[in-house]
């Protein structure tokens, strides 16, 4: 698949450093991929307004803020439309417990990455919101262990 945005490989470096660390001064950021600060600048500017950039986040510890559950719901619909689709993507967005949700293909419809304080505040919402929700026609559930990996896009 081609690209999208023509990056050459000053614009990749840019990226991973500001994945690495979205806090980073331009500065430091120009010196690590090897240009002067002015130039650096307008190329973070483009990288932002091209959209490549789509915005900046703290990267929260889960575990220190009290969310010891990380799990993953696959969760299949009864009827495929677009209107059910569309019906059902919008109630994962107003989820709390749901951190980030895919449309996906195969035997599920959608993919659900939740994030919960404990194992019965998880199963609470499993039960009571997500299996009696109109059109649900399965779940299934996986609880990770633990985390191997986590790297930005522009590690590819």
């Amino acid at each position: 698949m081609p690209l999208r945005a023509d990056l050459d490989a000053i614009d990749w470096k840019i990226l991973r450093e500001l994945q690495n660390n979205g806090r980073i001064t331009n500065v430091e950021l120009s010196s690590r991929v090897g240009i002067s600060a002015p130039p650096c600048l307008r190329r973070v500017k483009r990288l932002e307004e091209s959209g490549v950039i789509k915005g900046y986040r703290a990267l929260l510890n889960k575990p220190m803020l009290g969310l010891d559950v990380v799990a993953f719901c696959l969760v299949g619909l009864q009827h495929q439309s677009e209107a059910e689709l569309r019906a059902f993507a919008e109630r994962a967005r107003n989820w709390p417990i749901v951190r980030r949700a895919w449309m996906v293909s195969g035997e599920s419809d959608f993919l659900l990455h939740c994030v919960a304080t404990d194992l019965t505040t998880f199963q609470t919402f499993v039960i009571e919101e997500l299996t009696s929700t109109p059109n649900v026609d399965t779940v299934r559930t996986a609880l990770t262990i633990r985390q191997v990996k986590d790297e930005g896009l522009a590690a590819i």
